[in-house]
């Protein structure tokens, strides 16, 4: 799946975590991997509405959840700085495809991080 949005493939997502040495950017890259699947997995899917949107985004939630691991064998964690740009980028991601509605806390709502 290719993302097509120029606003989704363009976007510096993780930003902050790239700019902290403390997290190591190959952790970091395969979070974006994540958050540019979510991006083709709503172009591919079409959400019609806030339902099927929360299902995306939790899917992709698990996978951070499961990045944790990665995140603790590099010697990082997903902490206050890393929780915050995820979540950023998710509603970010939301708004891209008018999801302008979404609830911040329920697009990552399964989060253990």
């Amino acid at each position: 799946m290719t993302v097509t949005d120029p606003r989704a493939s363009a976007h510096p997502f993780l930003r902050e975590l790239y700019r902290d040495p403390y997290f190591p950017d190959e952790v970091v890259d395969r979070g974006r991997a994540i958050l540019l699947r979510l991006c083709a997995r709503i172009e591919a899917d079409e959400p019609a509405g806030l339902a099927e949107l929360y299902a995306l985004t939790h899917a992709a939630t698990e996978e951070f959840n499961a990045l944790e691991e990665a995140f603790e064998a590099a010697g990082s964690e997903i902490e206050t700085v890393a929780r915050e740009a995820i979540a950023e980028d998710f509603w970010h991601i939301s708004r891209i495809y008018g999801f302008t509605e979404a609830d911040a806390e329920e697009l990552v709502a399964p989060r253990a991080w």
